[in-house]
């Protein structure tokens, strides 16, 4: 004979069955009328969704503080664990900077011992500049330029070299009253005069309407390596010498591939450079230097 608790759970399955079964229908019923409730009465819908996230609302704050709080614990440590090692770093960077100091300056003046022994003049240049927005890059296939929100009413002339603090950009070749337009180095028609700075070898750089222009006219090309930086010679007075362009980043028979420093694609604000080469003036005995006196 079976004991009473069996005869009571064999009594209650069917039952349970029933319940499962009704809810189920229950809870699909109460989605429906949610539903047309929420599609027929809107304002009242949403009263209701804005009591339940009124009373709920400080209910989850109070339980996602212990969760805050192991996530700032977690962050710091984390912070801890960089802050050592980014120490570390610059203490080496720093050190290496120190020797580089060091280098700099007895290269500064072993550079002025030499131009006094020589008497050497440095023919000196006067660069000034002016800050222009890019509003418009018109460049396309056959075409690299851009116009600048800054024209003649500014100082803004044709001929005047544009660059940013990574490199050199292009140089002016309209200049309106409001808005001038330059041309990239990286256009088919520009032709950049500019030194290898390790080895003082001179070459152009002649654009091509690709992101990297063209190495040409240099005379060993055994001597020129990947990575060489390329500085402009300030050959024909236009750009003011020693501005960086880029890095060597292929070396073929007579070309090669520069890497520009600036992003000419990410260009936003650039510097319309006023440079003034030094000139000869006349004097009686014929040309001189300015500031030089003829014996």
């Amino acid at each position: 004979m079976a004991a009473p608790h069996e005869r009571l759970t064999q009594l209650t399955i069917p039952f349970r069955a029933i319940a499962q079964r009704f809810a189920f229908i229950a809870l699909v019923g109460g989605s429906f009328a949610l539903m047309l409730l929420g599609k027929a009465d809107t304002v009242l819908t949403e009263r209701v969704r804005q009591f339940v996230a009124d009373a709920v609302a400080p209910i989850l704050a109070v339980l996602s503080e212990p969760v805050a709080a192991v996530n700032h614990g977690v962050q710091t440590i984390d912070g801890l664990v960089n802050l050592h090692t980014e120490n570390a770093r610059l203490r080496v960077e720093n050190e290496r900077l120190r020797q580089w100091q060091v280098a700099a300056r007895r290269i500064e003046q072993e550079n002025a011992a030499y131009r006094s022994l020589l008497n050497a003049k440095g023919g000196e240049s006067r660069t000034s500049f002016i800050t222009a927005r890019v509003v418009a890059d018109t460049s396309g296939p056959f075409i690299r330029t851009m116009i600048l929100s800054a024209g003649t009413r500014d100082g803004v002339t044709k001929g005047m070299p544009v660059a940013i603090a990574d490199g050199v950009v292009g140089q002016i070749v309209e200049a309106g009253e409001r808005a001038s337009r330059v041309l990239l180095v990286t256009d088919l028609n520009s032709r950049l005069p500019v030194l290898i700075e390790n080895t003082r070898a001179r070459a152009i750089l002649s654009g091509d309407n690709s992101d990297w222009p063209r190495l040409q006219f240099f005379a060993n090309a055994d001597e020129l390596q990947r990575g060489d930086r390329i500085v402009t010679s300030g050959q024909g007075g236009v750009f003011p010498p020693g501005l960086l362009v880029g890095v060597v980043a292929s070396v073929g028979d007579r070309v090669a591939r520069v890497q520009l420093f600036a992003d000419l694609n990410r260009l936003e604000y650039v510097r319309v450079l006023r440079h003034e080469a030094p000139e000869l003036e006349e004097s009686r005995d014929g040309l001189r230097a300015p500031g030089k006196r003829m014996p």
